[in-house]
């Protein structure tokens, strides 16, 4: 059995990480940005140190990609320093580490799947940001970190866009949705059962891509809530993003390849639309207030 270290456990996949390690009876201390903060090297050093677990799993982040634009140091400071820092104190103890990124570490100008070693190309503060915090994955520890990019995510808990339109829908609210925007909608879950089947397994250093299977639109994805809540999805009215006013660039294709899982012996993802529909009990559940944990 593996000793797990979970940092940002109190995000929303920090938690479905810490819970499906529980159920799985994994040994996991889940430290949120009040326990640990990542950018105190000393305390870094010192939680490994003292827990001497034999995986890390990063989940912290700043992710307000708006504010990125105008905070970017500090943002750097959370999403590459003291990702650098988390990697040397985890290649002095010995200690694998999983970490977390993002499609915004590309243009978003692509019409086919981006693959795992495709180019980079970065065009806002925030991808900037977490593309300097793969290179200090992948510098640091060459034999035993891996870069688990991901996007689209939502789950039970937190702020998402599944969340927001499950909510909306139940509201009898109408919604303009963007649909020039395409990408493939992850649940939480699934991207912590990748995690856990990497860090179980021997070490794969380099990057793996985590989300669901096909792809869609955000004005698509918020039709097929509004279907699954029993609401009439021509209330979801399709926009374009020039109508948002935004500091940061939304990357207009996010979708990604999923090659290495195969090369790796593991299955391929599951279909965003399948996975959303397995998914979206738990999602209501926690709108109204019921075990979150549902499945």
């Amino acid at each position: 059995m593996n000793r797990w270290l979970i940092t940002g456990a109190s995000g929303m996949l920090g938690r479905e990480m810490c819970r499906l390690l529980a159920a799985e009876g994994e040994c996991a201390l889940p430290l949120d940005r009040r326990s640990l903060d990542l950018t105190d090297t000393h305390a870094v050093e010192s939680a490994l140190r003292r827990v001497r677990p034999a995986v890390v799993v990063n989940c912290a982040a700043y992710t307000d990609v708006d504010a990125a634009e105008t905070h970017e140091e500090q943002a750097r400071r959370v999403n590459a320093d003291a990702v650098r820092g988390l990697a040397r104190a985890c290649a002095r103890s010995g200690t694998r580490l999983l970490h977390l990124s993002t499609d915004y570490v590309f243009a978003g100008d692509a019409t086919t799947p981006y693959t795992e070693g495709a180019p980079t190309g970065p065009r806002t503060a925030y991808g900037r940001g977490k593309l300097a915090g793969e290179q200090a994955v992948l510098s640091e520890l060459p034999h035993t970190g891996t870069v688990v990019r991901t996007a689209w995510l939502y789950g039970a808990h937190g702020r998402n866009f599944v969340r927001t339109m499950a909510e909306r829908a139940t509201r009898g609210a109408t919604v303009d949705v963007v649909n020039d925007q395409t990408g493939q909608p992850t649940p939480a879950r699934d991207v912590a059962e990748r995690l856990l089947a990497l860090g179980r397994g021997p070490a794969r250093p380099g990057v793996f891509h985590a989300t669901a299977g096909g792809l869609t639109t955000w004005y698509g994805l918020a039709r097929e809530v509004f279907r699954l809540a029993g609401a009439d999805p021509d209330r979801v009215r399709p926009t374009d993003s020039t109508t948002l006013d935004r500091p940061a660039r939304r990357p207009a294709w996010s979708v990604l390849g999923h090659d290495r899982w195969a090369a790796a012996g593991m299955p391929a993802p599951r279909h965003w639309r399948a996975a959303l529909t397995a998914e979206f009990a738990a999602v209501t559940a926690a709108l109204e207030g019921g075990v979150s944990c549902a499945r």
